[in-house]
Formats: structure tokens, sequence, C-alpha cells
């Protein structure tokens, strides 16, 4: 697919000059923080200022003090609580936040996790009914509720109150909770609107440890645990987030959870230091595989161990259990494929809605997310069951799939999520409808420009440039993700040295050099690209990240290549 490479350089090369005079770096590094919006010393403080002091008060969040005292209340009559969490990373590790911070406080609460297969998505009455049959008299919804109006007053109807920690767009109606955080309801005051699911649980707990006057550093410990949950749910790492993540990823090098030990131990990533990205493509996707292939409630279980022994046979089980996920993402993928060249003149087309009798549900949001990165078009996977379809929704970028999915309401029988990615369940005798009615919504909204894929590149740079103080401040902008990109570059008039190799699966391994400096090039399933390097007599412009590589003990510096002309 061709990316069309667009820069986001924004400000004039005298202003850039400023600012590499005022903060001391060197200009290619005042352009990437001028591109995130970073234009003077005062900005710069903020942006690096990531001490822990300076997240938002919680009681700035709407309800926030309904939810302190009922829970507060709740402990001191020793009521029994539930934690009702939820299936991803996400709600893994915020209902693993609470049930830690509790037991550390004196009291072991029980938590539940829906079956992703059988329940779906959200607060269920089979949670309900159970938390009933215990005597529950308090449920804690954790990265979830926010739309469950039907369940929640259910619940509150058989004597359950209801403190929902949530992050999701809230429908037309908020649900008849005792206390409904979540920063995204449009009463919420809270000045930061992007907190993942962990990250509203960070505040309720925040928030009791205030009313109870203890001291945080207990609550602060298990940072590594808001990280993961953050980083793996692709929220903006800006603001709270980023001052969460960094301070997280601190802790998580040196992580004090026995199950985070273990898992970072199977993973083979125990010698390196880790990041967002270890997070995202390697920690996320195991604790992840076990609520998509079968009982997320294992992930909480590792999360929570005291055993280094049942954490590590855990551990193992998550291992094998992602294997098995990649080999089901794959078939389904193939199918979804085969499905979209059938149908022929796909580049036409404005979105994709495919679905299929009993395609595992657990695996369509990766699948939908492939083939958004194959085709660049909004995709919606469905898998049938009962005659019941389950859809995991992807966009692309400038297409809101929240405001698209309303636009369908008509069509399904519910929907929730966020603008890039959602999830929706439909009646199959309805499903043709709703793919008329979801194109129709993409064909009015996207313009050709929208449905080809852009390189956003952040400067030009020489590779003499790429020293060690470059490499210092580009450390220092990270924790990287969502607002928060790490910069891609471009340099031109690269002369290709010695012979460009494929290794391991379609990755394309060469050496550039320019001005006598000389760097290691890995593109990542980009061995298409090799007949663009074949005549060593033309030089190449090449967009790439900057990163450092460890293998066997030594690391060096690798430029990631995303694209050659």
């Amino acid at each position: 697919m061709t990316l069309s490479w667009q820069s986001i350089e924004t400000a004039p090369a005298e202003i850039v000059q400023r600012l590499a005079r005022e903060l001391n770096v060197p200009p290619i590094i005042a352009r990437v923080m001028l591109n995130r919006g970073i234009d003077s010393h005062a900005a710069a403080l903020t942006f690096f200022r990531t001490n822990l002091e300076r997240i938002h008060d919680p009681f700035a969040m709407a309800d926030m003090k309904t939810a302190v005292q009922r829970l507060t209340q709740a402990l001191e009559r020793n009521e029994k609580i539930l934690i009702y969490g939820d299936y991803d990373v996400d709600g893994t590790t915020a209902t693993a936040l609470m049930r830690l911070v509790l037991r550390e406080l004196g009291f072991e609460v029980p938590y539940y996790i829906p079956d992703r297969l059988k329940e779906g998505y959200g607060i269920s009455r089979a949670g309900i009914d159970l938390a009933r049959a215990q005597d529950v008299k308090l449920m804690i919804t954790v990265d979830c509720g926010v739309s469950a109006v039907k369940e929640i007053a259910y619940a509150r109807a058989h004597g359950i109150d209801v403190i929902v920690c949530d992050h999701h767009q809230p429908g037309h109606e908020l649900p008849p909770a005792t206390a409904l955080l979540d920063p995204k309801r449009s009463d919420c005051p809270y000045p930061f609107k992007e907190l993942a699911g962990v990250g509203v649980t960070f505040k309720l707990l925040q928030g009791l440890f205030a009313h109870l006057q203890r001291d945080t550093q207990t609550l602060f410990r298990h940072l590594d645990l808001v990280a993961v949950g953050s980083a793996a749910d692709i929220v903006p790492l800006v603001d709270e987030n980023r001052i969460f993540v960094k301070a997280g990823l601190e802790k998580l090098n040196h992580t004090e959870n026995v199950g985070l030990q273990a898992l970072i131990q199977v993973c083979g990533l125990q010698n390196c230091p880790l990041t967002t990205s270890n997070i995202v493509f390697v920690l996320g996707p195991r604790i992840n595989a076990v609520g998509r292939m079968g009982d997320a409630g294992r992930a909480v279980k590792l999360l929570t161990s005291q055993d280094m022994s049942q954490a590590m046979e855990i551990a193992r089980v998550l291992e094998v259990e992602n294997r098995e996920r990649r080999n089901v993402d794959e078939e389904t993928y193939r199918e979804a494929v085969a499905m979209i060249e059938a149908q022929g003149d796909h580049e036409k087309r404005h979105a994709f809605v495919l679905y299929k009798e009993d395609w595992h549900s657990g695996v369509i949001g990766i699948v939908a997310s492939r083939i958004v990165e194959k085709y660049y078009r909004p995709t919606v996977l469905i898998s049938i069951q009962n005659g019941v379809g389950k859809g995991s929704a992807r966009s692309v970028s400038g297409f809101d799939l929240y405001q698209a999915l309303q636009a369908c309401e008509s069509c399904l029988a519910g929907f929730g999520g966020h603008k890039y990615a959602a999830g929706l369940s439909v009646a199959a005798e309805n499903i043709d409808a709703f793919r008329a009615s979801f194109e129709q919504a993409a064909a009015s909204k996207l313009t050709p420009e929208m449905l080809t894929p852009r390189l956003m590149i952040d400067g030009e740079i020489c590779l003499p440039e790429i020293d060690s103080r470059f490499m210092k401040f580009l450390e220092a902008l990270a924790p990287y993700g969502p607002q928060n990109m790490r910069p891609i570059f471009v340099a031109r008039g690269l002369r290709v040295v010695g012979t460009p190799q494929i290794v391991g699966n379609n990755h394309l391994r060469f050496f550039v050099t320019q001005n006598d400096k000389k760097i290691d090039c890995i593109g990542f399933s980009l061995g298409d690209l090799l007949p663009r390097l074949s005549n060593s007599r033309t030089d190449v412009d090449m967009a790439f990240l900057v990163e450092e590589n460890t293998w066997q003990g030594r690391t060096t510096i690798q430029l990631r290549v995303k694209d050659i002309r």
C-alpha cells in the first residue's frame, strides 16, 4: 500500500532555533517538541515534570465524594463488596488494582469477570444474580458500566448499590448508579478526560486514601498495573496518563508484583528495560489472550497472586493461549481477506462489514485492526452465534466510528466504544441492513484523502545528527503513545551499503551511510520493498524511527524503517 508522506512541521525555522537555544537541545529535538505543542520553557517544564505530586485532585471528578463515602461506609460496616471487571487488559489490571489495594487495607474482596463468549461486554444479569446470591451490598464496576442502564437499575432494585468506574463514552441516558465516575460525562468538571478504566479506578482509590488519611505511597506501589492497563488500552499518553505511565514503567522495571514478575520472565523480558512497546506488543496480548480464548479471571488471579510458583503456572497458560489466539487470528484473517478479494473493487469501497457463522468473537477485534492496516478502510467483523451477531469495529484516522454507529442505531441491538474502536450486537436478520447503513455513513464522511494512509513526518534529519546527545533527548520525550508518538524522521540521499537481506518473516535488513555515518536498518514486514534497494548506484530517501537495539548484551542505534523511496 502506498503511503502519503505528510510533514507535521508547522513552526518556522527561526522559532525552532529559538526554542533549541532556550532549552539547549538539538534543533531537530526542538522541532519534535514544537510539533507536540511544547513551544516554551514553561511548556517544556510542564511536559517533562512527571512527578506524582502533579496528578489531579480526585474530588474534581463528578460523584467522587459520593463514591468515596459509600465505599468507606461499606468497609466500616464490613458489607459484602464485589469488584465487577472487564476481560481486557484495562479491565483486568483495574480489577487487580482494586483487589490488591483493598487487601492492603485489610479487606479481601472478591471479583467477577464476565465470560466474553457467553455474556459479552459489560455488566450482565448473570453477574448481578451471582452478587445477589452472595448477599453483596456494594458492587464496584471497573472499565465498564456507563452504558448499563437496565442492568444497574436491576441491581439497585435488588438492594445492590453500584459505584461505576468507567472511561467509555456515555450514551443518551446515564445508569442510576449510586455514583458514576467517568471523566467523559458531559457534566464532569475533571480537567483530563482521557483516563483509561484503570486510571479512573486509581482515582477512586486515591480519593479513598485521602478520605482515610492514608499514606499514598502504598497506593503508588501499584502504578505498574496502571501503566500496563493504560498503555495497553492505547489512551493518549499526555497529561495525567503520561505521569501514570512514566512512573508506572519505573515500577514495572523493578516490579514487586509477583504475577508481573512471572509474566515478564515467561516472555523473556527480564533482562531488558521495559517500555510502552513491550506492554502493547508483548505483555498486553498475553493478558488479553485468556479473556479472548476463555476465562479472563485467570489474568486477575495472576496479577493478584502472592505465590511465585502459582504465578509461573498461570503465566505459562497465558503464553500457550496467546499462541492459540494467534492461530485462530490468522485463520480468521485469511477468511476475511478472501471475502474482500472475492467481492472485487475493494479500492472503490468506503468500508467493510464482514460476517460469518461461528467466527471466534475473541479475535474479531484484532482481525478488524489487521484488515484496516491492509486496506485502510473502516472495518466491522461480526461473529454470528444462535442468530445473534457480535461485532468489533475499527476505524481510520478522521472517521468517528461511534458517530457512524449512532447513525445505524435502528439496525443494532446495542453498541458502545470510542472514536476508533467499538463493539456492537445485531440480530442476524438485520446484518445486511446494518451493512448498507454503515457503508452509507462511511461514504458520506470519507474523502479520498482520508482513505490514503499517511505517514506523519516530524522532520528531516542527517545521519550524523543521530548521536548520543540526540538519543538522550529522544529518550526524555518518552513514554511514547497516542498524542506523543515516537517521532518519524526522513533522511534524504542515503547510500545503501552492502547487500540488503530478507530475514525472519519478511523483514528487510540493510545498512545506510551518509557523510561517513553508517547505521543499521530494519524494516519489519517490509521485504516487499527490497527492489527499491536493488540498484546500489541509486540513493534513497527513507522514513524511519530511531531506537536502540540490544542484542547479546550489546546496544546499538538502529533505524526502524517505515518507508523507502
